[in-house]
């Protein structure tokens, strides 16, 4: 169609559901979520038809740093992916992936027909958890009343309130560390796999705290409620540390993305 391109959200397992997810999703900018297939049945390519000029390479470089457009295409290319996985095992594709027409996705599902089929196979019936580990601001110190004592200056007292709050951060990374230690071990009995992600960065100490960890771990369907309960206890009795579990997610994390497709219409974005 004239003036458009192909954006592709995930790859999917042909299931009965799958058409109705699909019909019932709602892509980027509202567009319909349609369905392709190749050669082989059993794979589909969940896409919608959007306008090229939103995805020109220099349209979209400036869309890339417009963090309102982007959290918006992003919820709704999560939102699809969602709501195929509900139904079937699918392999997200990253944000953007776009396509010159139709017979540009179904040459990539047939070049990688054995891949995605591979991949598809692996990620049946798993899901996918995202556990990350803060370490709290420490409380204030008191600030005490009445004049230092005589052998005390300001400047010890300033060193000495200084030393003590390095202290008690030291104490809360010792205790991270520990989380992080039962977060494996609970791991290591219930996933099958682990993706380590780079730490929100920012203010070292902010209101949620230091982030010192955030990976993702693949966990099958059966187990998933399980980890979550052992990766949460995994924190408790240990103060200055808050861990966070969030998911079950579509397998982002563990999918294969192609690295070689032809996206914003020249190359991958």
């Amino acid at each position: 169609m004239a003036g458009t391109v192909v954006y592709a959200y995930a790859i999917a397992r042909s299931t009965e559901a799958l058409g109705p997810a699909a019909a019932g999703a709602h892509g980027i900018a509202g567009a319909p979520v349609l369905l392709l297939h190749a050669d082989d049945p059993g794979l589909a390519a969940a896409v919608s038809r959007v306008p090229a000029e939103d995805f020109r390479q220099d349209a979209l470089a400036e869309h890339l740093e417009d963090l309102q457009w982007l959290e918006t295409a992003a919820r709704a290319h999560h939102a699809v992916v969602a709501a195929l996985a509900a139904v079937t095992t699918v392999l997200p594709l990253r944000l953007a992936t776009v396509y010159f027409d139709d017979d540009g996705v179904r040459s990539a599902l047939d070049a990688r027909q054995d891949e995605f089929t591979a991949a598809l196979d692996r990620l049946a019936a798993q899901v996918e958890w995202g556990v990350k580990i803060y370490v709290e601001a420490p409380a204030p110190e008191p600030v005490p009343e009445g004049p230092p004592p005589a052998d005390v200056g300001p400047g010890r007292a300033y060193l000495h309130a200084r030393r003590a709050v390095r202290d008690r951060h030291a104490e809360r990374y010792r205790a991270a560390e520990q989380v992080a230690a039962r977060v494996e071990a609970a791991a290591a009995r219930l996933a099958v796999a682990r993706a380590h992600h780079r730490v929100h960065s920012g203010e070292p100490v902010g209101e949620q705290g230091e982030n010192v960890l955030n990976d993702a771990y693949l966990v099958p369907v059966e187990r998933a409620g399980v980890f979550r309960e052992d990766v949460l206890r995994a924190g408790q009795g240990l103060n200055g540390v808050r861990v966070e579990v969030t998911g079950p997610w579509a397998p982002y994390s563990f999918a294969v993305l192609p690295q070689d497709e032809p996206t914003g219409g020249e190359r991958p974005v």
